[in-house]
């Protein structure tokens, strides 16, 4: 069954209004204790908003049938959306280091500790189980989008959790410097995740191939006809989002009508769509006897 894409702006707005819900939190939490740990993790939170609208263009963009201008459909788009989110993680941590070090070498007491643990704590819970809710989703349609954005809050998670524990150990032995420390690390974290996700958006935009595990599905059934007397070359495949792309060149005997071939070619496509949904097929068929079929084989031979 084919993914309905439109139906996923959903969870796209399920993120932007716990962002929203989630700063308010992070930044009462820093008024209240005047953490700079909590202030880190309130701007950090705030690149979450940007990183929620980001994603909501990216899968309106996505859903849109192909059209004459893009002829292969629009879910590229995600890759966007999961670049633009992985350097907004990067721009949050640089952010974080620098207030952390200045925070550092001026340090300053916290207030209301306890208070301001519990609400931050309210915080990452929510983060939690929003950003789970997106994983399901984002793993379940293939979607790049709601992924990085799950992976973002998760990010905020840790961020929290990190901190949490910093202002609470400040709180417990009055040693100051612990609020800063703890957000370098959490900022170290966080540059981890961005480089993923922008790793994620550059494989995909450059057309990556599909994961292993897929591929090995097609071979098997291409070579699962070998002794039907067909054989395969210039296999190809890539991915964009949720959508697969698989091309080859199906070799079958000279002798054959080309009714045998095209229904060769019907069972063999019907297989691999059966086995891989959402997919787009591109198949040519050849004489495997005549040498000229075999001379691109190089050409599209996969490392």
């Amino acid at each position: 069954m084919a993914t309905n894409r439109e139906g996923l702006t959903r969870y796209a707005w399920l993120s932007i209004l716990t962002a929203i819900l989630i700063i308010v939190l992070k930044v009462s939490a820093y008024l209240l204790t005047g953490s700079i740990g909590f202030l880190s993790d309130a701007l950090e939170s705030g690149a979450n908003i940007l990183a929620a609208i980001f994603t909501l263009a990216a899968l309106i963009v996505a859903a849109r049938p192909p059209d004459s201008e893009h002829t292969f459909g629009h879910s590229k788009a995600e890759y966007l959306s999961s670049g633009a989110e992985g350097s907004l993680i990067l721009i949050a941590a640089v952010v974080i280091a620098v207030q952390a070090v200045q925070r550092l070498l001026n340090p300053q007491p916290l207030e209301q500790v306890g208070l301001g643990v519990a609400v931050s704590a309210v915080a990452a819970a929510a983060n939690f189980i929003v950003a789970q809710v997106l994983m399901r989703a984002g793993k379940r349609h293939r979607s790049a989008a709601l992924t990085a954005d799950a992976h973002h809050l998760l990010t905020d998670v840790w961020t929290s959790l990190g901190v949490i524990v910093g202002v609470s150990l400040v709180g417990l032995t009055g040693l100051l410097w612990l609020d800063p420390i703890i957000g370098l690390v959490v900022a170290a974290q966080i540059v981890y995740t961005g480089l993923k996700l922008v790793r994620v958006a550059i494989n995909g935009l450059l057309d990556v191939s599909l994961p292993a595990d897929e591929l090995a599905t097609v071979v098997g059934i291409l070579e699962g006809y070998a002794p039907e007397g067909v054989g395969y070359h210039a296999l190809r495949t890539r991915q964009a989002g949720a959508q697969r792309f698989v091309s080859f060149h199906l070799l079958v005997p000279g002798s054959w009508s080309v009714q045998e071939g095209h229904e060769m070619l019907e069972r063999i496509e019907r297989d691999i769509r059966h086995k891989l949904d959402p997919v787009s097929i591109n198949s040519h068929l050849e004489p495997r006897e005549d040498p000229v079929s075999l001379t691109d084989e190089e050409l599209f031979r996969e490392d």
